[in-house]
């Protein structure tokens, strides 16, 4: 087990989760400028995957609630933010969120990301996934991770097939997205599934 969970206090971007060319790291305030833009550049191709954003979704006031919402959930265990930056010139890619931690008998959370539209499609997501895996099972313990995608997202699809998620089935109106009740596939990978460090390219 890492020191991940251990002081510095979460936020602080102490400790990286690392990829093969992706850093995973929690989002920090000075990230808001590289967020925003990014997102901004993005909203045409994210839009019909995300809920409605808010009229203010992009501020810095807005960013910073984000921030002591992702900070409260890690000190009370619900939930995990990372954004997604390249190795080789620290762009931001895009963000991970683990949320919905469930203990007792469960032992489970739910993974859910984005990623940039000029970073779309060159495996950065898949690498990104995979790199959080160790936390997942390790750090955390957790014995089963969980994503849900729009039936026609085939570029989700083909990243949670490609680190290993099984499909599992089809949950009616699961997710309120872009405005309306949407239908899901549910995949999930369990700690007892072949899974590893990313060590190699794809």
């Amino acid at each position: 087990m890492s020191t991940f969970l251990r002081n510095p206090p979460w936020g602080s971007g102490a400790h990286v989760l690392r990829g093969v060319k992706v850093d995973l790291r929690a989002p920090q305030p000075v990230d808001w400028a590289d967020w925003a833009q990014l997102r901004a550049e993005s909203r045409e191709f994210l839009t019909p995957w995300e809920p409605t954003w808010a009229a203010d979704e992009l501020t810095r006031n807005a960013y910073r609630r984000r921030l002591r919402r992702y900070g409260r959930d890690a000190r009370e265990g619900l939930g995990y933010a990372f954004f997604a930056f390249r190795r080789e010139d620290s762009s931001l890619l895009g963000g991970l969120t683990l949320s919905n931690v469930r203990r007792g008998v469960t032992q489970t959370c739910a993974l859910g990301y984005w990623m940039g539209k000029r970073h779309a499609g060159q495996g950065h997501m898949i690498d990104a996934v995979r790199a959080l895996l160790p936390f997942v099972f390790q750090d955390l313990g957790l014995h089963r991770l969980e994503a849900a995608c729009l039936p026609h997202n085939e570029r989700s699809k083909g990243v949670l097939r490609r680190v290993g998620f099984s499909e599992e089935g089809l949950a009616r109106q699961y997710l309120k997205i872009d405005g309306a009740w949407r239908d899901h596939l549910l995949f999930a990978i369990l700690n007892t599934d072949p899974w590893s460090r990313p060590t190699r390219e794809d």
